[in-house]
């Protein structure tokens, strides 16, 4: 059941086209695919249907609408696949907390198939019936072997099988142009390949999600590539992409090449961002730690979180440095989609967010919070401690890039929150936060809910908030000054510009399309503190 939204994120000019369509119905046939784009595309992929032929997909379409839709994800890079491998780690032992029977249900099939090993080849999918082998709906893509590999002799080493893997050996050498321009080109037939036959193993593909980082070269390079590609082969599919930025102390010099060369991509193929920051990450990590051995909040605080901790799962493997800066993102990925695996008196999809928090196209990226950050000891939470989780979601210190949304402009904000919570207390909190958060005068009731009743494992509740605000806009700025101070001097370019099919203008369009996102938030900026002006409404003659 789709939640109620309290208010719309769309200004008056702006109508949101449907994108929950089954996988099947929305492609054409693949010889006709590029010839049949422009039908195939923004009008629902029928191509040259007869009359009896639209009905039955119809149907289908609304078959597969009413039950569980999939997502696929995407992991590109070292950090891509660091934080996936995370990611699938704690999806198992989420679901496998409330799965008890071991049956393949429609919560599980949003994220894994459930397959038949006996079977020669790739393996009919089970449905309805008991585990057999679960298979994440997944494709990992790195230009190093190494991290990929990990993950296969790993506990999560069955999840995944090499139909599911592209690899090199060589990396991108920390260059955006050898990622999207080489390594593109060179894997471009397979990815896509791959790509359709995870595709088509759904039976209703909602959403992709692209995870990479901003400063590698394969991450930041071939990440944008691949979301061109999804862009060309599934345009219904939304793409969802979760961005790591450097941090400002990043030891790749190379870094703001990257980054902004990245973002022009992001700009103009994403349907949504999510940044995330490591020094944010890094700061969560830190305080996490000394409000653990400070012992000042006594027995109401597990020895270990749940959210940063890899306490529990399958097999014990020793941590590893950034395990806890990834498990932050793969529970904010886990939030983010745990309405569309589990049950909620207000369901969130996922189409829901992309139509009520991006009112302009290029303006999609989604600040995110997570609360709370550590697991208390008790179950039954006061009322007074729910409040305190609202409030936190909106404090600079649990924002996973370094921003401060409550002094900023917002366009909208979503709040998706798990557990036993009432939506008189959701209801009640956005009543006692609205006065002191800044909306645009258009759309002061911007707000968009959702309740899922099943809980993070180890925790009574929890809250995900996305806020498409202008806090963003400083994080982007630093990334161009810092840009600017390298492409002044023209430092390390002659990497870049010997790739073939690089050009220095590839630099300047990039800083321009950075320089005009940054523009339209100042725009945006300069509106807020100024009289609310309410649209004028029609007049019906009595």
């Amino acid at each position: 059941m789709p939640s109620p939204t309290l208010g719309t994120a769309h200004p008056p000019h702006r109508t949101p086209l449907p994108r929950n369509v089954p996988f099947h119905a929305a492609q054409p046939p693949r010889r006709a695919r590029r010839v049949e784009r422009s039908t195939a595309g923004k009008a629902g992929g029928w191509g040259g249907c007869t009359e009896q032929s639209r009905a039955e997909l119809r149907g289908g379409c609304e078959a597969a609408v009413a039950a569980m839709t999939q997502s696929v994800v995407v992991q590109v890079g070292q950090c891509g696949n660091q934080v996936g491998c995370r990611f699938w780690d704690l999806a198992l032992r989420e679901h496998a907390a409330v799965n008890k029977k071991g049956i393949y249900d429609e919560a599980l099939s949003s994220f894994f198939r459930n397959v038949d090993t006996r079977s020669a080849g790739d393996g009919p999918d089970i449905y309805k019936g008991k585990i057999c082998s679960l298979k994440a709906r997944a494709l990992l893509i790195d230009m190093e072997e190494g991290v990929v590999n990990e993950i296969l002799q790993g506990p999560l080493r069955d999840v995944f099988d090499s139909k599911q893997l592209i690899t090199d050996v060589s990396g991108s050498g920390n260059n955006w142009a050898v990622g999207h321009k080489v390594y593109g080109c060179q894997y471009r037939e397979n990815i896509v390949e791959k790509l359709r036959k995870t595709a088509e193993h759904c039976d209703c593909l909602q959403c992709f999600f692209i995870i990479h980082s901003m400063g590698g070269g394969t991450g930041s390079g071939l990440g944008t590539f691949v979301l061109n590609l999804l862009e060309d082969e599934f345009p219904e599919v939304y793409r969802f992409v979760t961005a790591v930025y450097p941090s400002g102390e990043d030891d790749v010099i190379t870094s703001p090449y990257n980054s902004v060369l990245a973002m022009k991509e992001l700009n103009e193929h994403a349907d949504c961002v999510l940044p995330i920051e490591n020094e944010s990450l890094f700061d969560i990590v830190n305080k996490i730690h000394q409000m653990m051995n400070s012992g000042k909040l006594g027995s109401t605080v597990k020895p270990n979180s749940l959210v940063t901790s890899s306490a529990g799962i399958t097999k014990a493997i020793q941590e590893k440095p950034f395990d806890a800066m990834n498990n932050i993102v793969a529970n904010l990925l886990l939030n983010l989609t745990s309405s569309a695996r589990f049950e909620g008196s207000l369901n969130m999809d996922l189409n829901e967010i992309s139509m009520n928090l991006v009112p302009f196209p290029r303006l999609h990226y989604l600040v995110s919070s997570l609360t709370p950050l550590y697991t208390l000891a008790d179950v039954n939470v006061p009322s007074r401690r729910l409040d305190q989780m609202f409030s936190d979601a909106f404090s600079r210190d649990h924002q996973l890039i370094q921003a401060d949304p409550k002094h900023s402009l917002y366009l909208a904000c979503a709040l998706l929150v798990r557990g036993n919570v009432q939506v008189s207390d959701l209801r009640r909190n956005i009543e006692r936060l609205k006065p002191s958060l800044h909306f645009v005068s258009w759309n002061q009731e911007g707000w968009k809910t959702g309740l899922c009743s099943v809980p993070p494992v180890g925790h009574s509740h929890s809250l995900l908030a996305l806020a498409n605000n202008t806090c963003v806009k400083p994080t982007f700025m630093e990334l161009r000054d810092r840009f600017m101070r390298l492409y002044k001097k023209k430092a390390h370019l002659h990497h870049y510009l010997q790739v073939d099919g690089m050009e220095q203008s590839c630099f300047s369009e990039a800083v321009l399309s950075l320089s005009d996102l940054i523009e339209e938030y100042n725009e945006l900026d300069a509106t807020k503190g100024g009289p609310r002006a309410d649209p004028s409404r029609l007049k019906i003659a009595v």
